[in-house]
C-alpha cells in the first residue's frame, strides 16, 4: 500500500470523527426528479472533500416469497461481488486505490448501496464509475453465486442454533403469519440452496429499475454536480414499471404464545403487536412514551421495575420500528430459566399499568430533555444525515421532518402518550414467543 493511498484512506475517514453539518443549524435538504424517474435528496456541504452517496430500492427481503425467501438478499450482496466484467477483488482495488469505501444495507423494506469518496476529481470519477456498474450491470457470476450460498446456509445453519436468532425468527413468523414481514431477511436453507443466476436476474430486472429509486447524496458539491452524478448512477438502472407496494397488515385477533425448548440456561422472551408505519401521526407521542416505558435504557419503567428492584432480568427494552407498513412494537427481555414466568407476568403489568395510568409529567419532561439533548449526535456527521436523507425519501416524509424532530418531541403530552398507547397496542391479542421455556417440549 503506497503513501498517497494511505493519506487518501485516512481523508475519507476522517469525516467520520468531524461534525460536518453543524447539528444546531437546519439541514437544508434539496430535492428533484432525475430524467428516469429516480428522486433525489441533497445536502451541499463544503466542510470537508468528501462525498456520501447512496441509491435505495424497494427491494427488501419483503419482495421474497415462502419458496424463494433469501433471493433479494442475495441479490443485493452479489451485486457487489461482479459488475461490468470485474471481479469481486477487482472492485475493492479500484475503491481502495482512490480512497474509497463501498457499503450497503439490507432489511425488509429496501436494499441500500452505499460510496464514500473524495470530491477530488479523479478520484470521485472512478469510485463514481466502479459504483455505476455495480448498479446497472452486475454479473451474478455462477463461482460466486455457488460460493456464496455455502457460506450463507453455514450461516443459516449456525444461527438455527442461537436462542437470540431463533426467538427473532419466530416472533416475526407468529407475528406476521403470510405477510411477507414474517419472512426472514437472511432467508431460509432450502430456497437459498436452490436460487440460480437467472433468479438473481430476474428480480433484479424487476425490483432495481430506476422509477422509485431514492438517491441521498450529501458533501463537496454544488447542486449541478450532484444532479450529474444521480443521473450517472441511475441512467442505466432497468426501465422497468414502479414497484407495487407492500400489502397492509393484518392486526392479530387473539393471543398467540409459543414456547420453544433449548438447552441454553437463560430464557429468551419476546413479546408484541403490530405497530405503526413511517410518518403516521402517532409517530412521536410513541416514541417519546416508549422512551419512558422501555426505549430510555436506565431511565425506563420496565429496566426499573423488572431488572432494578426485583432482578428478573439481564436486560429488558421496548421499541416500535415503523416500517412502509406496520413494523413491530417489542418488547424483550432475557432472564433465568426459573424466573422466566415471573420476569414475563411482571413485564405484562407494568404495560398495563403503563396503559392504565399514562405517565407523568415529571417522567415526559426527563424524557424530552433527554432525547431533544441527544439530538445534535443524531446528526453530527455526513454519514448520519446521509441515512436521514434516504430516509426521508425512501419514505416520503416532509423534507422539514429534521428541522421539526426537537419541535414535534416538544409538543408532545401526557394526554396524547397515553391515547396513542390504548389505540395502537392490544395486550390481550399480543403475540409472545418464549426460547429456553423450562416446560417446553
Amino acid at each position: 500500500m503506497n503513501l498517497n493511498h494511505i493519506k487518501k484512506i485516512l481523508v475519507v475517514n476522517l469525516a467520520l470523527l468531524v461534525f460536518s453539518v453543524s447539528a444546531h443549524a437546519g439541514v437544508k435538504i434539496q430535492q428533484w426528479q432525475t430524467s428516469v424517474g429516480a428522486e433525489v435528496y441533497f445536502v451541499e456541504n463544503h466542510d470537508l472533500p468528501i462525498v456520501d452517496l447512496s441509491v435505495n430500492f424497494a427491494a427488501g427481503s419483503a419482495r421474497d416469497t415462502a419458496e424463494t425467501s433469501g433471493l433479494a438478499g442475495v441479490t443485493r450482496y452479489l451485486m457487489t461481488l461482479g459488475a461490468a466484467g470485474m471481479t469481486d477483488e477487482a472492485i475493492s482495488n479500484k475503491m481502495a486505490d482512490v480512497g474509497a469505501i463501498l457499503s450497503g444495507s439490507f432489511d425488509a423494506d429496501r436494499a441500500a448501496f452505499k460510496l464514500r469518496t473524495l470530491s477530488s476529481e479523479r478520484e470521485k470519477t472512478q469510485a463514481l464509475d466502479v459504483f455505476a456498474k455495480v448498479l446497472q450491470q452486475p454479473d451474478f457470476p455462477e463461482a460466486v453465486l455457488a460460493r456464496e450460498k455455502a457460506r450463507i446456509i453455514s450461516g443459516l445453519q449456525e444461527s438455527a442454533t442461537q436462542p437470540e436468532s431463533i426467538s427473532n425468527k419466530a416472533f416475526m413468523a407468529a407475528l406476521y403469519g403470510n405477510h411477507p414481514y414474517s419472512l426472514d431477511e437472511s432467508g431460509e436453507i432450502d430456497p437459498v440452496a436452490k436460487i440460480k443466476r437467472e433468479d438473481l436476474q430476474s428480480f433484479y430486472n424487476q425490483f432495481y429499475g430506476a422509477k422509485g429509486a431514492v438517491v441521498a447524496i450529501i458533501g463537496d458539491l454544488t447542486r449541478e454536480q450532484a444532479n450529474a452524478i444521480a443521473e450517472k448512477v441511475t441512467s442505466g438502472l432497468p426501465n422497468t414499471a414502479m414497484v407495487a407496494s407492500i400489502p397492509a397488515v393484518t392486526l392479530p385477533t387473539q393471543a398467540k404464545e409459543q414456547r420453544i425448548a433449548h438447552p441454553a440456561s437463560q430464557s429468551h422472551i419476546l413479546l408484541g403487536y403490530p405497530g405503526i408505519k413511517r410518518g403516521d401521526p402517532d409517530l412521536f407521542p410513541l416514541y417519546v412514551g416508549n422512551y419512558i416505558l422501555g426505549g430510555g435504557g436506565f431511565v425506563s419503567r420496565l429496566t426499573e421495575e423488572v431488572r432494578e428492584k426485583r432482578g428478573l432480568v439481564y436486560s429488558v427494552y421496548s421499541y416500535f420500528m415503523p416500517m412502509a407498513e406496520s413494523g413491530p412494537f417489542q418488547i424483550g427481555l432475557q432472564t433465568k430459566k426459573d424466573q422466566a414466568e415471573d420476569a414475563l407476568k411482571l413485564v405484562k403489568e407494568t404495560l398495563n399499568n403503563f396503559l392504565k395510568n399514562g405517565v407523568t409529567e415529571k417522567e415526559l419532561k426527563a424524557a424530552k430533555d433527554n432525547i431533544i439533548g441527544g439530538f445534535p449526535m443524531r446528526i453530527d456527521s455526513n454519514g448520519k444525515i446521509l441515512d436521514y436523507l434516504a430516509m426521508i425519501g425512501f419514505y416520503k416524509l416532509p423534507l422539514s421532518y429534521l428541522d421539526d424532530y426537537n419541535k414535534n418531541v416538544e409538543k408532545v403530552t401526557t394526554a396524547q402518550i397515553k391515547d396513542a398507547f390504548n389505540r395502537r397496542l392490544k395486550p390481550e391479542n399480543f403475540v409472545t414467543v418464549i426460547v429456553g421455556a423450562p416446560e417446553a417440549k
